[in-house]
């Protein structure tokens, strides 16, 4: 079987992704992280009359041309409303307090003095000098949000100064986590001889939450048909989407892909990859299926790459390409082979600017290498790199914090 393309692999799966979530009301206060349905606008303008942004004196500025002496005749504090202001007058006023009416502008407390009552000017102040206009930050029918996007901090806080109490988001998907492979033992247990411990649930299980994710955690599964098989049915029922590590390979003992097929459908079978060549993709009682290879840098570049895109989709989220800067290249990389590689890389600054390094293992067994990467590296096939070249590279973006 030849081997897909990443490109036309990522295009093959994202056309089979079915958006299956359903939109809800949430409070505000619940909805970070969450995937916003429906585009958010503002009723009110922010601020919603003019205000000080300064402690100091409201005022006509034509008023203060003549620097003769003010009479104050009002003190406004934030949350507060004046009297009108009579002309040749002037209002103590605090930051956030709301302009009389009739008053234009407003001196800083630094740039006057007061005494007995009366105001002194140093300078004349312009028109609108010192004031937050109404609607300044946010105007009313102002889109504040789009649909489609991840809800964050300052979102929130953005919809919450417009008024808005609750907002309609995506119901959070469900991705069954299944792991294969005799050898692997939970944390905690002791090892036996040729055993090694399951790092790549935990890994894959932080990623899902990450991006608001609920896991349906399936454990380790025996390395027999019938377990797989069991196990596969299992986790199609109980998920949108099942996702698995290990048994895609060609040996006796991989059995996730002859399940798949025997009981399910294989799509899209082994990419033109380096780490994670033996991905799979199909379905199993009509729910996506995506089998990881087992190696920890293999699984985690194929999910980043492959499955978050098609997770994105099926969150309704609107943006869902990897991003790709170029930089240039602080190593050589000369072995470039038949198969398009993805290095785990650093972004770190020079003296020249930003540039790429990479992990010196890349061993897809290498778990280090990934907890180090703050990016990926792209190779293309039989295209080596010489240092100073500039290349693709994949911001991770802080996703594996």
């Amino acid at each position: 079987m030849a081997l897909t393309p990443v490109a036309q692999a990522l295009q093959i799966i994202l056309a089979d992704a079915q958006f299956v979530a359903e939109a809800e009301l949430v409070l505000l206060r619940n909805a970070r992280g969450r995937v916003l349905a429906h585009d958010q606008f503002s009723s009110v303008d922010v601020p919603p009359a003019d205000n000080s942004a300064m402690d100091g004196y409201a005022l006509r500025a034509a008023d203060s041309e003549s620097k003769m002496p003010l009479p104050i005749t009002q003190r406004i504090a934030a949350g507060s409303v004046g009297a009108l202001l009579t002309p040749g007058t002037v209002a103590r006023i605090f930051t956030g307090a709301e302009l009389p009416a009739g008053a234009d502008a407003v001196v800083m407390q630094e740039d006057c003095r007061e005494q007995d009552g009366v105001l002194f000017l140093n300078d004349a102040v312009n028109h609108g000098e010192n004031v937050r206009p109404r609607g300044q930050d946010i105007h009313i029918g102002q889109r504040l949000v789009n649909a489609g996007e991840v809800l964050r901090a300052a979102d929130i806080a953005l919809l919450a100064g417009s008024g808005i109490i609750e907002v309609p988001v995506y119901g959070r998907l469900k991705v069954a986590l299944l792991s294969t492979g005799d050898e692997l033992v939970e944390p905690g247990n002791t090892l036996a001889p040729g055993q090694i411990y399951n790092s790549n649930r935990p890994l894959l299980t932080g990623l899902l939450e990450q991006i608001g994710i609920e896991v349906v955690d399936l454990g380790i599964v025996a390395d027999t048909a019938k377990a797989t098989a069991e196990a596969l049915q299992r986790a199609a029922q109980a998920a949108d989407c099942v996702i698995s590590t290990g048994g895609v390979s060609a040996g006796e003992e991989d059995h996730v892909r002859a399940q798949l097929e025997l009981h399910g459908q294989l799509n899209l079978w082994k990419l033109n990859i380096k780490p994670g060549k033996p991905l799979a993709y199909g379905r199993m009682q009509g729910v996506p299926f995506f089998g990881l290879p087992g190696n920890p840098a293999s699984a985690f570049v194929t999910f980043f790459l492959i499955v978050l895109p098609y997770l994105k989709k099926l969150q309704g989220l609107s943006q869902i390409e990897v991003a790709t800067l170029k930089l240039p290249a602080a190593f050589e990389w000369l072995k470039a082979g038949k198969r398009q590689e993805y290095l785990r890389a650093r972004i770190v600054a020079s003296e020249a600017g930003f540039q790429t390094e990479i992990f010196s293992n890349q061993s897809s067994g290498v778990l280090a290498s990934v907890a180090w990467a703050n990016a990926l590296a792209v190779i293309y096939p039989e295209q080596p790199v010489r240092r100073g070249q500039l290349i693709d590279v994949i911001p991770l973006n802080g996703f594996l914090n």
